[in-house]
């Protein structure tokens, strides 16, 4: 197999390269791919070390898969030229989540959205996919009425400049530059995304949007508050969930605890709960406080936690490939 990772030299391009080689890809011919500054560098992967290229010459190469990660104008640009040469691009920017035409993944969830014309398939945004996977197995059993969603996430999720930005103000120092319109560390705040007319963020609308393209309801009822944290190893979501159905909170547990790729980590008598510094660096979602909501009929409340790095961004890309992979293998 030829796979290339477009945007190799980012943090969850990079990401990408250690999942590849984890998951058994590690001697299957990877092309590193990045913008002309990068072109030339040298990047590890598995046991050998890659020679970054062009984007143009990872085309001309006709990959089977390229997995990308480098921005929405880049992925824009060049997806289609991907496309037209017979590669399936699995792209983790928002380039086209909105698109009808291109499906939205999370594979445990919705795999069969993808059909055999597909060449793009957008990667969910990190808060949905995590959040979608919990709660998969209850929207099929009761559905889904209405969801309130609060998320505390990480920095990394805004890139590497964020990651620095925490370093130099950890230390005490003045970052070169900001990725943020505050200080972060010792801080967080409400604001994910840029702000759109409404008052919303775009972080926001994300989880709005995506989460009802993936569970194919236009009227799930969703509102969601973002808010930045000084955290690296995941992001953190507080999950009020209306069904449409009555349940018993016991085959709640039952529904999440087998759900694949979900672990449920609930004991409150021993502040057994998610945490970031839990999920940091494995795949798995955690999903803990499972709760009835006597507020609200037919409402419970749970938290969910996962690695918006591995799950939220290169290893659902990978496991979307490896889906599909399997499917033209069987055919």
């Amino acid at each position: 197999m030829k796979i290339a990772v477009v945007g190799a030299t980012g943090l969850v391009g990079r990401e990408m390269l250690a999942v590849l080689a984890e998951r058994g890809f590690a001697k299957e011919e990877i092309i590193a791919a990045a913008s002309a500054k990068s072109v030339g560098k040298e990047i590890d992967f598995a046991d050998r070390r890659l020679t970054v290229q062009s984007v143009d010459d990872a085309i001309a190469a006709h990959p089977q898969y390229a997995l990308f990660s480098a921005g929405a104008a880049a992925s824009r640009q060049y997806a289609p030229l991907f496309a037209t040469v017979g590669t399936t691009v699995i792209d983790n920017s928002s380039a086209w989540r909105k698109d009808p035409q291109v499906p939205l993944v999370v594979p445990e969830v919705n795999i069969g959205a993808v059909r055999p014309s597909d060449r793009i398939i957008a990667n969910p945004n990190c808060s949905t996919i995590q959040m979608v996977l919990a709660l998969s197995a209850l929207e099929r059993e009761y559905g889904i009425h209405r969801l309130v969603i609060a998320t505390y996430q990480s920095i990394t999720g805004t890139g590497i400049k964020a990651v620095r930005q925490l370093e130099a103000e950890e230390c005490g120092e003045k970052p070169s530059e900001t990725a943020y319109p505050y200080q972060i560390h010792r801080n967080l705040f409400p604001h994910g995304g840029d702000f759109q007319a409404d008052g919303y963020t775009t972080e926001e609308q994300k989880l709005v949007d995506e989460t009802r393209k993936i569970f194919g309801d236009p009227q799930i009822q969703i509102t969601a508050t973002v808010v930045r944290v000084p955290v690296v190893g995941g992001h953190s979501e507080a999950v009020n969930v209306e069904l449409r159905r009555d349940y018993e909170l016991d085959d709640v547990r039952r529904l999440i605890e087998d759900t694949p790729g979900v672990i449920l980590y609930d004991n409150p008598a021993k502040n057994e709960y998610p945490m970031p510094i839990l999920a940091h660096h494995r795949d798995e979602v955690w999903v803990g406080r499972l709760r009835r909501d006597f507020s609200q009929p037919r409402a419970l409340n749970l938290w969910i936690v996962a690695d918006n790095i591995r799950k939220g961004a290169a290893t659902n890309a990978v496991q979307i490939m490896e889906r599909l992979a399997g499917m033209k293998n069987e055919d």
